[in-house]
């Protein structure tokens, strides 16, 4: 991480003093024997720009409505977050962002700075005279939480970015210049993202208004702002851009809007910018700043968002000899909270996926719900650490429900996307609903989810009909299928708890419908055309990018996906012996996926694959057949490997916190194989000690006695001072607090969790 001694020394005393005070206010010290002390210093928001990470780089607050940021030039995949290591140009500083998506949107409300003669477009690479692109550092590029500041060489303007939820902060150093300008581009979007109607006004001398509405991956996002300059305007003026060498013509609504501010500005001389957002209004966009922004102290917002984020990150405090270790850790747990992101005004109102205003509602909604990712450990995690926010995740999840008519796949900004298979939306509210969360109607729920699987869409219909989706009738037939199947596993879960018997039996025999995929002559997971016919040719090697049976995979990756029944998986397999066999050789097979394979598809051991969730449960699996300890090897193989605190250290998409949710589970020692049965399985815990913050003021304390790289396995286990025999821990005992201390040692334990009765089970009480 570059440091920035200017910002050090004007602003990190305040941070610090201001999170120091936020913690011990929100933390009891008698919860822990360790002194609260700052962690932001351990976040490095570089990790994960490189490589194909695609994680967000900028200022925010956790689950904040604006994530503030630079956007470079290149476009691609790898810019899907706008922003790449790699890179070395700016062309603006926009007010939303993805973090860790395989699709880029948003970048909305771009901003930037410049001096000199007025340009209307970024430029182009080879001719920046026609553009306002300028080029940077990373040795003049600071990041830490809820701060972002970087030199623009072209302009000698030093650009500072701080943030609350909804509110956008710049702060601009200008150099001496009788043509200083700061552009408003309504254009510029990320990835797919085009504009289609943008507005901008001048309100007053110091004030703007406006709006973006704009298609992508999400077709109809509709973004309103308002932003406020702490000195008067010399000049505005609004442009509707013509041609690609930047021609324009005066105009305040269109598709290719600019809007140019113009100043005169004394050396050093300090504008600074407040922009708030909001789904509903630029109205509503003024209010949220006079609510949460009423001042221009930009170092006490700096400090303030700092202090947030410290407050979240002190719900776990690790102890380790490996400061690298705790940058991974930390910087992991800070990605866990970029989203879901808040989609309403601090008053409350929101605009739903039906574009109706709602208010007054009785929860914070949110967006960004990346769940065919996040259902299998984010979520879990914030079961965890985030209890008094998961009610508003599932009352946002219900309201989407009312208003399109089915739980949310992929949802963006009032928009659903539909991208990825399954109804994914569905673990999420049962295993909350399960572990006791009564912060939203669980006959809505109930009604939410059963009424999401009796659809007949995206191959809906042929489950009803046949227990399987033909693979002649659409593509990543099998992915789908074995995703349904995880889900109405969950509902028959919920079923069962709600007295609903019919339902139970309904939507268990629907949960077995994995076993119409599995070949018993092949023994994979393969797409067929009938009862009696397999798709053909086949090879388990073969991934074709979104085009075959499996999404983002292949049937070696997929033959694995019931962590619903693991039993059914192993009876499949031929037994014990077979089941062991064949998820050995996942880790050594070696094959050619093919030159349409997904980029997805990283962090290879074998055919296994970290850098894509499907796989993220498969470590696991040998706790159910008594070898916990090769659970042990590949973990730690993993946790060393794939992630590290280098640019490039997340092997794959980020992918809205589901990876760095997993280092966190597996770093802790534990993880949720099944995501709605309220039990996690045991790995390899790789700290020496950790404190997490619960909920009510409780804490657990995890201790791994005699931990080291060499010291791998779990030796035994103590749970509040009791020899604890099991591989796995409930969510329910866990969450009462206590001491949970693992022995670990040099060599696999031929005795802990190796009896049938203390493996993991799918249905555990």
């Amino acid at each position: 991480m570059k440091k920035n001694t200017t910002y050090i020394k004007s602003v990190a005393l305040v941070v610090l003093a201001a999170s120091m005070f936020s913690a011990c206010k929100s933390l009891k010290e008698d919860a822990a024997d360790t002194p609260v002390t700052s962690l932001t210093q351990y976040v490095d928001p570089y990790i994960g720009t490189g490589f194909h990470g695609h994680v967000f780089m900028g200022a925010n607050v956790p689950f904040g409505a604006v994530q503030l940021g630079p956007t470079n030039m290149s476009e691609g995949w790898d810019w899907s977050s706008g922003y790449h290591y790699s890179d070395s140009t700016i062309v603006g500083f926009a007010h939303t962002h993805l973090s860790g998506t395989g699709i880029g949107d948003l970048g909305d409300i771009s901003v930037m700075p410049t001096t000199g003669p007025l340009k209307l477009i970024k430029g182009p690479l080879k001719n920046p005279e026609l553009g306002y692109y300028s080029l940077f550092s990373h040795e003049q590029e600071t990041a830490v939480p809820g701060y972002y500041t970087v030199q623009l060489q072209r302009y000698n303007i030093k650009a500072e970015l701080t943030a609350s939820e909804r509110v956008g902060f710049h702060q601009y150093t200008f150099p001496a210049s009788d043509t200083s300008h700061i552009i408003f581009d309504l254009e510029e979007g990320i990835g797919w993202d085009q504009a289609t109607d943008t507005f901008i006004e001048q309100v007053n001398d110091s004030t703007l208004a406006g709006y973006r509405h704009s298609k992508g991956w999400a077709p109809d996002q509709r973004l309103y702002f308002a932003a406020v300059f702490s000195k008067p305007m010399k000049n505005f003026t609004s442009y509707q851009v013509t041609d690609t060498l930047g021609t324009a013509v005066a105009a305040s609504r269109g598709n290719k809007i600019k809007g140019a501010v113009s100043f005169t500005t004394q050396a050093g001389e300090k504008i600074k910018l407040k922009v708030g957002l909001s789904p509903v209004s630029s109205e509503n966009a003024l209010e949220n700043i006079k609510a949460e922004i009423p001042h221009w102290d930009f170092d006490k917002v700096a400090a303030a968002a700092d202090a947030a984020w410290n407050q979240e990150l002190q719900k776990v405090r690790i102890q380790t000899k490996d400061e690298a270790q705790l940058k991974t850790f930390y910087t992991a747990l800070y990605h866990t909270m970029i989203a879901p992101s808040i989609f309403n005004d601090h008053n409350g109102d929101y605009r739903g996926t039906d574009k109706k205003v709602y208010t007054g509602a009785s929860f914070t909604n949110l967006t960004t719900f990346s769940l065919w990712d996040t259902y299998r450990a984010a979520h879990p995690l914030f079961t965890l650490l985030q209890p008094e926010r998961v009610n508003d995740m599932i009352s946002s999840m219900l309201a989407i429900y009312q208003q399109q008519g089915k739980l949310p796949v992929w949802h963006l900004m009032g928009n659903e996307t539909n991208t990825m298979v399954g109804y994914s939306a569905v673990p999420v509210v049962v295993d909350a609903y399960l572990k006791g969360f009564s912060g939203f109607d669980a006959e809505l729920a109930y009604e939410a989810i059963k009424t999401t699987a009796m659809r007949d869409d995206f191959g809906l219909k042929h489950v009803k009909e046949l227990g399987f989706i033909p693979a002649d009738s659409e593509v990543e037939t099998v992915a789908k299928g074995l995703e349904y199947a995880i889900d109405d596993w969950c509902i028959a879960q919920m079923a069962k708890k709600m007295g609903k018997e019919e339902d139970y039996n309904y939507f268990s025999k629907r949960a077995r419908n994995y076993e119409n995929y599995f070949d018993k002559q092949t023994r994979f997971m393969r797409g067929r055309i009938s009862k009696t016919e397999w798709r053909t040719p086949f090879n388990p090697f073969v991934s074709r990018h979104m085009k075959d049976d499996f999404t983002e995979g292949n049937a070696w990756q997929y033959t694995w996906l019931v962590p619903q029944d693991v039993e059914g998986l192993i009876t499949l397999l031929g037994g014990e012996a077979p089941f062991i066999q064949k998820l050995d050789s996942l880790f050594v097979a070696e094959g050619d996926m093919g030159e349409e394979a997904s980029n997805d598809i990283t962090g290879l051991i074998g055919q296994y694959a970290h850098g894509n969730e499907p796989s993220h449960h498969i470590t696991y699996l040998y706790a159910y057949v008594g070898q916990p300890w090769k659970t042990a090897e590949k973990v730690r193989f993993i946790l060393e490997n794939f992630y590290t605190a280098k640019p490039d250290g997340i092997i794959g998409n980020e992918d809205v916190g589901q990876m760095s949710a997993w280092y966190i589970f597996s770093t802790l020692g534990f993880y949720p194989l099944n995501p709605a049965n309220g039990a996690y399985v045991f790995g390899s815990p790789a700290i020496d000690q950790a404190t997490l913050i619960l909920a009510n003021g409780k804490a657990l304390t995890i201790e791994a006695q005699n931990n080291s790289p060499e010291n791998k396995y779990i030796q035994s286990v103590t749970f509040n001072g009791k020899p604890y025999s099991k591989s796995y821990i409930l969510h329910k005992d866990l969450v009462q607090g206590g001491s949970l201390v693992f022995e670990m040692g040099s060599k696999p334990s031929t005795t802990w969790g190796v009896a049938k009765e203390d493996r993991p089970a799918s249905v555990v009480k």
